[in-house]
């Protein structure tokens, strides 16, 4: 069970959160969890360059280490680079000591000042801990879940999503995983087409 636009109750229960960019201006913000791997990634910078298009990773730890020379070309298409932790933690299941070390881990790698909890779940006391550590971090969520990784989802379906209900300022989350890959070659190349045609511009975070 998932909400492809994210709650209010969520808004105002996390209110330092960002989970969303100003409404004022026609910029989106697409942004790629899980990577880097081989073929989904390489994929997606591809697609991105052909738009001249930016956009934000948020990446596992593990993944950098195991595909270091994907890492760098992500860094030298000008993307911005955000941390996922180390192994892809689910914070309300994990102990805090733990989550921070995880994110510690991954820091070293990404030296980055954008977080994404994995799944979008993390406990107040961890928001409380990685910014006691880390004052300058911003702890990035999203208004428009695409559902790329959801295997029950058309492909079709994962694009009406993004184009329904995204909007000025909106942060979009999508998957470089091969989990992801069927929906996200579908929806991205059509989803940067629309986007371009309305005069929207994609930024990083």
């Amino acid at each position: 069970m998932y909400l492809v636009k994210s709650p209010l109750l969520l808004k105002w229960y996390y209110p330092s959160l960002v989970w969303h960019k100003t409404r004022a201006q026609s910029v989106i913000y697409l942004t790629f969890d899980d990577g880097p791997i081989p073929d989904v990634t390489s994929f997606v910078l591809k697609t991105l360059k052909s738009f001249n298009a930016k956009a934000t990773f948020f990446c596992i730890g593990d993944n950098i280490q195991k595909h270091p020379a994907i890492f760098d070309e992500l860094k030298a298409d000008g993307h911005a680079i955000g941390n996922h932790t180390f192994h892809h933690l689910k914070g309300w299941k994990t102990d805090d000591k733990t989550y921070l070390e995880n994110f510690r881990q991954c820091q070293q790698l990404t030296n980055t000042n954008l977080f994404r909890p994995p799944y979008g779940r993390i406990k107040k006391s961890q928001i409380s801990s990685l910014r006691s550590e880390f004052p300058e971090l911003q702890i990035i969520m999203w208004d428009v879940l695409s559902g790329d990784f959801d295997t029950q989802l058309a492909p079709e379906k994962c694009y009406e999503n993004v184009i329904k209900h995204t909007r000025n300022g909106a942060i979009i989350v999508f998957h470089d995983s091969l989990k992801a890959f069927d929906r996200l070659k579908y929806t991205l190349p059509r989803a940067l087409q629309y986007f371009s045609e309305q005069g929207y511009q994609f930024a990083t975070l």
